[in-house]
């Protein structure tokens, strides 16, 4: 059959090696990826050689990564590489932008960046509900406003 998106049947069972593998990749992938620790901290790496969130999000993923492979097993360890894609595909674009940012432009787009951090911690404080992904069109706009006003 082979078939790993099929509901489980009776004749399958729950703890089937490779659908646990596919889980924990997937599940670990969209988790680890999808967060705007991703994106500010590549940005940040790229622009500033700073890594101190990415340092943060590696902790955070770290645990969650702890937790999930205890269930899910190797599988978990795989999204290390779509992680490691994305990410190094925004520094590396960073990286190329860099030369053609001003400064005025860099602090804009800091300065939003780190209102952002801000919002993920009063979202993990549980403050306030911040939908900080939908905010991430910010990091394009600040600096284009900037280098656009007279």
């Amino acid at each position: 059959d082979g078939d790993l998106t099929a509901p489980h049947g009776a004749d399958e069972p729950i703890h089937d090696p490779r659908r646990l593998f596919v889980e924990g990749f997937v599940v670990t992938s969209l988790i680890v990826c999808v967060g705007p620790l991703a994106i500010l901290g590549s940005l940040q790496d790229g622009l500033t050689d700073g890594f101190e969130l990415l340092a943060v999000k590696s902790m955070l993923d770290g645990f969650a990564a702890l937790a999930f492979a205890s269930v899910l097993g190797i599988g978990v360890a795989f999204a290390a590489l779509p992680l490691l894609l994305l990410q190094g595909s925004i520094t590396l674009a960073a990286v190329a932008l860099q030369s053609v940012l001003t400064p005025p432009m860099l602090a804009g787009l800091s300065a939003t960046g780190g209102f952002l951090v801000m919002a993920i911690g009063v979202r993990l404080l549980d403050l306030r509900p911040i939908r900080v992904a939908n905010l991430l069109p910010s990091l394009v706009l600040a600096p284009l406003v900037i280098g656009l006003w007279p």
